[in-house]
């Protein structure tokens, strides 16, 4: 019998849910994923949509950013055109915050990834970490999309 190869996606799936505890004390899921690569987090009260891609990645022995920053992603994997993106196999990076923010040849600047899960519309929609607090699919504007990429 052949085995299934499973992907990052469906493994992301699996994480949906799982949300940030308010106040002092952390969600012990979250903070494994936080210090997967990095030692100082504390508590699961900071930007960790980055940490998240990473640990998924890291079950899957899939090439990661090791890093918190959510535009490292732009460094990693194949370039992917959107139109040819597919949920399963590509992360989507995108600027965050208001203003004029820089373009994609700037990683060391707010931002957001998430496994893609399709388009709806003007939307790209994103299975992620960080969203509303916890493990969910939200959509974000094709206008601040910086990039996709295939991570195997």
């Amino acid at each position: 019998m052949k085995k299934k190869e499973i992907s990052a996606y469906e493994i992301a799936q699996r994480f949906v849910g799982i949300k940030e505890v308010s106040g002092s004390t952390a969600n012990p899921q979250i903070l494994a994923m936080l210090k997967l690569d990095q030692k100082w987090p504390e508590d699961d009260n900071v930007p960790w949509c980055s940490g998240f891609v990473n640990y998924v990645a890291w079950l899957l022995r899939l090439p990661r950013s090791k890093s918190l920053l959510a535009r490292s992603w732009l460094t990693i994997g194949e370039v992917i055109e959107l139109e040819n993106a597919e949920a399963g196999f590509d992360v989507v990076i995108f600027k965050r915050g208001g203003g004029n923010q820089p373009g994609p040849d700037v990683v060391d600047a707010p931002g957001h990834v998430g496994f893609f899960a399709g388009i709806e519309g003007r939307n790209v929609l994103v299975l992620g970490g960080n969203q509303s607090d916890s493990v969910s699919i939200s959509s974000y504007s094709k206008s601040r999309l910086l990039g996709v990429r295939r991570l195997g």
